[in-house]
């Protein structure tokens, strides 16, 4: 296989051994790796969110790593826009761009393009969320298929999210979300991918859970989250969502002990690798599933 004109794409819930697994197909196949995981671009959240290690950076050239400030917002769009330099750059030199990370939505606007939808003020939005919560999803839905009939059959009746942000969407533009969608852009054909899904067995995935929670406090996750506390950052940006810091800053103000603590985050880890394997199971279903007890064969493969 010619993977000088691939993009190899990585995803897999967390803790299933993803970087590790990019490091070493990257040493193998003269690669370079980006980071497709919306929480690892933050600067000072290094320990919360697992970020590659400094000797593996040095082994190999690691991009979109720990470079934004957790005071900034950092979209969906702006990752797009620099991963589709890195991929660039890195052909320029006869490397295989090797992406890497568990946040689904990144790898869809990838794959399939990205919707520029003008920016919907929080003031709509939260007034369309009221509303939703006020009448009941039977009957906004009911409103919102007659706010705009384009969207009948393409939006489950009971999804929740995506009605309200067609309703928000067409409120505000007077647009169907179904004309926004035929302006995708589409940035590569799907033969230039190689998706590769690490589907972890979960008894297997909740003890690197267990692991990697313990692993955190080791290499001062509560330091971390005391330097992060004192930015006062704002409570609406996406880093103070990170899983660690609600829970270690409830520690800080003693109002749980530390066995308390690394629980809870490992029950919401938990929670999150599902949600990461449901996300897969109704997004990726052309990816190729790997058992990671086999990416050794994964890895003669790609050659």
């Amino acid at each position: 296989m010619d993977l000088k004109s691939k993009i190899i794409l990585i995803y897999g819930p967390t803790a299933s051994g993803k970087s590790n697994f990019a490091l070493k197909l990257a040493k193998k196949i003269k690669g370079e790796i980006i980071n497709a995981d919306s929480m690892q671009v933050y600067k000072q959240l290094k320990v919360l969110t697992a970020r590659p290690k400094k000797k593996d950076i040095k082994k190999i050239k690691h991009h979109l790593y720990g470079f934004c400030d957790v005071k900034k917002k950092y979209s969906t769009g702006e990752w797009l826009k620099l991963l589709l330099k890195k991929i660039r750059d890195i052909r320029k030199i006869k490397k295989v761009p090797i992406i890497v990370g568990g946040t689904g939505l990144y790898f869809k606007a990838l794959t399939e393009g990205l919707v520029k939808i003008p920016n919907i003020s929080f003031q709509v939005r939260n007034k369309i969320m009221l509303m939703q919560k006020k009448l009941g999803q039977k009957i906004f839905f009911s409103r919102l298929l007659k706010l705009d009939p384009k969207i009948k059959g393409k939006i489950d009746k009971n999804d929740v999210q995506r009605s309200i942000r067609a309703y928000e969407i067409k409120y505000k533009t007077k647009k169907s979300i179904v004309d926004w969608f035929k302006k995708t852009q589409i940035f590569f054909s799907s033969e230039e991918f190689i998706k590769l899904y690490i589907d972890y067995p979960r008894d297997e995935l909740l003890n690197r859970i267990y692991s990697r929670v313990e692993h955190m406090f080791k290499n001062g996750a509560i330091d971390e989250v005391r330097r992060f506390n004192k930015l006062r950052v704002k409570k609406e940006n996406s880093s103070n969502k990170i899983i660690g810091i609600a829970e270690i800053t409830n520690l800080l103000n003693n109002q749980c002990n530390l066995q308390e603590t690394k629980a809870l985050i490992a029950i919401k880890t938990r929670q999150y690798a599902k949600r990461q394997a449901t996300w897969a199971r109704g997004q990726m279903q052309s990816w190729e599933k790997i058992n990671p007890k086999n990416l050794n064969l994964v890895l003669k493969k790609l050659k």
